[in-house]
């Protein structure tokens, strides 16, 4: 069968996490109009008959400038050392050179191919430009047009990707479509309600760690902090009289109990720790190790 590792890179909201869920058929990657959603690298397992694929979400690449930053980087890297295929995601809007600057400097080992999203309204004139310009490029095998979005054309994009592929024996057994755990995926839904339910500011210094994820007979206890840098964050989390966080908890709840299956009894708590996109030690404590 065909198995290997396909990691996706691209800047910030080029389409990368609504890709990997495109491609998986679920939703494994929380998304949001904002840059910088997502913070780690997210592995789907996509496993047929015939094959094996185990897709990376990776955050969108940026200059670091805080140690968050650069643990989110350091997720870029692992990616790129042990992809066997490299999907290249560019926003058909985008400035090409950027993006040709941005996969240059990857210094990719792996064989890719350039996918170019949202093309959905775009003249074919532009399409063809853009396709054109990275064809020629020593790091690209293929070009692909998708819109991710609304899934066009992600069964071909998935066929292109097959013909990259080695030949081996799965990595995973089983029906597993990822390998990180349920707990990761619940603070990452609330952390999504974050970005779309507040300012911009608050998204990026906010972050979730959930304290307790405990099953029971009729449903699943989950209990979380919300961390944020600021007493006056803190502030706008809760809202007044607490009507944002009620909100915040109503939404992310009925997110959680669609991913899991069953009903959930969610607690949200806000915490306060002053710097802790720089201090190694939060870091590691909320996961981003």
């Amino acid at each position: 069968m065909k198995v290997g590792f396909v990691s996706i890179f691209g800047k910030p909201n080029a389409g990368k996490s609504t890709l990997l869920n495109a491609l998986m058929g679920e939703k494994l990657a929380i998304v949001s109009p904002k840059v910088q959603t997502t913070r780690h690298r997210i592995k789907g397992i996509l496993t047929e008959k015939d094959y094996q694929i185990i897709f990376s979400d990776t955050p969108g690449i940026i200059e670091p400038r805080y140690r968050l930053h650069e643990k989110m980087m350091q997720a870029v890297k692992s990616s790129l050392e042990d992809a066997d295929l490299a999907i290249l995601l560019v926003d058909i809007q985008d400035n090409p050179e950027e993006n040709d600057q941005l996969f240059q400097a990857l210094k990719l080992k792996a064989p890719a191919i350039v996918v170019l999203n949202k093309l959905d309204g775009v003249p074919r004139e532009k399409v063809e430009e853009v396709r054109a310009y990275f064809a020629e490029k020593n790091y690209c095998k293929v070009v692909v047009g998708i819109s991710a979005l609304k899934k066009t054309n992600v069964p071909e994009l998935l066929k292109t990707v097959l013909k990259f592929l080695p030949e081996g024996e799965p990595f995973f057994e089983g029906d597993d479509l990822t390998d990180l755990p349920v707990k990761f995926f619940v603070g990452e839904l609330i952390r999504e309600k974050i970005f779309f339910l507040y300012g911009d500011e608050i998204p990026y210094q906010a972050t979730v760690l959930v304290q307790e994820f405990k099953e029971k007979t009729t449903l699943t206890k989950v209990r979380a902090d919300i961390i944020v840098q600021r007493e006056s964050q803190k502030g706008i989390i809760l809202g007044e009289a607490g009507k944002m966080i009620r909100k915040l908890g109503s939404e992310a709840r009925k997110d959680i109990e669609e991913f899991i299956g069953r009903k959930v009894f969610l607690e949200l708590f806000v915490k306060v720790r002053p710097k802790w996109r720089d201090t190694e030690n939060f870091l590691k404590e909320y996961g981003y190790s």
